[in-house]
């Protein structure tokens, strides 16, 4: 869970900045286009970018419908859903880190308290209190522990940029 949860991380970052970049490179081209239209019939025709796929998509409903009236309000709701087809494209994984950051913390407290149950077991089976009787399960407690926050905070903290991220 812990190692699938770094990989989603890595992948989101991976993802993140070469939206970031591609996006910079559209809006640069675009602005500098002579027109929507040259702009949208030079566009490959496959492409990985969520803002040229929102135009594409958009710029062709448009195209489609230029003599048909409330044009605006039809190229409103086709942006709206192109956005958000896209939005899920990004999203993917979302849902994995925020249990992760929710749950792992609750695994981790669940061997702890195994742990020092095993560490109980261990003084109740032994007749003097030592160390030895109880490092075992507290060894086990903390490795719990660690790991639980080894996955959970890294997961909370990307979902939380991530999130952030999609936002903006």
């Amino acid at each position: 869970c812990s190692i699938y949860s770094w990989a989603v991380i890595f992948e989101k970052i991976k993802l993140f900045k070469k939206i970031n970049s591609s996006t910079e490179d559209f809006e640069t081209k675009f602005w500098k286009s002579k027109s929507a239209e040259n702009f949208y019939n030079n566009l490959p025709s496959k492409t990985d970018d969520p803002m040229s796929n929102v135009f594409k998509d958009s710029m062709q409903v448009m195209l489609k419908s230029r003599r048909s009236s409330n044009l605006d309000e039809k190229m409103s709701r086709m942006l709206e859903i192109n956005i958000e087809k896209q939005m899920e494209q990004i999203e993917k994984g979302y849902t994995f880190l925020a249990t992760v950051g929710s749950t792992a913390p609750f695994i981790g407290l669940f061997g702890t308290v195994w742990g020092i149950m095993n560490s109980f077991r261990g003084l109740a089976g032994s007749s003097q209190a030592t160390l030895s009787a109880v490092a075992p399960g507290i060894s086990e407690a903390l490795i719990a522990t660690a790991i639980g926050l080894f996955a959970a905070i890294p997961a909370l903290i990307a979902y939380n940029k991530y999130i952030s991220d999609s936002d903006r």
